[in-house]
């Protein structure tokens, strides 16, 4: 196969881990120290959401959540979760790389570990986020930086795909930086992150 198939390799790695989540059932713990960024009635779109930790604790902010993945193993593990949680979420089947985007639709647009975006898909991927987020709202990204590699505790196994503070300060030039830090920490966020880890977090705020 020329191309590679995300939907398959994910698909297979949810099925693979039963009637467990892969990344666990709580929320990730940056976005869930953002808290006070999110509230009643806002609109929300989370990114490659996988099994639907953060879209249902954004909802349970009172958010009205859209949350796109590619997988359709982990969206019925997502809408599992939501119905258990008695929340409502709008689940999207979408390969984000191949997807129609909004237009400034969303209040925020939230992007957790989704750095399977090789350098040449990344600005596109980038940019449909950027599209989607509403003049004055925020894009929030997380994810794993190149010291990740020597870790090994989660994440892409290509140094290429890893974020670092002047990537992002590059990809979102013009907009309004709130936060990004670089840190390391422990982690546990089921089976497939878990332990020590060079992670990167960015809040940006478009142009109203």
């Amino acid at each position: 196969m020329s191309q590679f198939d995300h939907e398959a390799f994910w698909s297979a790695r949810y099925r693979d881990s039963g009637d467990d989540y892969l990344f666990g059932t709580a929320p990730n713990r940056f976005l869930a120290g953002q808290a006070e960024r999110f509230g009643a009635g806002m609109q929300v779109l989370t990114v490659a959401d996988g099994e639907g930790r953060n879209a249902v604790w954004l909802a349970e902010q009172g958010c009205a959540v859209t949350a796109t993945e590619i997988s359709p193993v982990a969206l019925e593990k997502a809408a599992r979760l939501a119905r258990g949680r008695h929340v409502a979420v709008d689940f999207v089947q979408a390969d984000i790389l191949n997807w129609d985007w909004p237009v400034e639709a969303y209040d925020a647009v939230v992007g957790i570990f989704i750095q399977f975006a090789t350098p040449a898909e990344r600005p596109r991927q980038v940019a449909g986020m950027q599209q989607a987020t509403k003049p004055g709202g925020l894009v929030l990204l997380h994810g794993y930086t190149p010291k990740q590699l020597e870790y090994r505790t989660g994440g892409p196994s290509a140094v290429e795909n890893l974020y670092t503070a002047t990537m992002l300060r590059e990809l979102f030039a013009g907009w309004e930086i709130l936060e990004l830090r670089e840190h390391e920490d422990e982690i546990a966020e089921g089976t497939a992150h878990a332990g020590r880890s060079a992670l990167i977090d960015l809040v940006a705020r478009k142009p109203a």
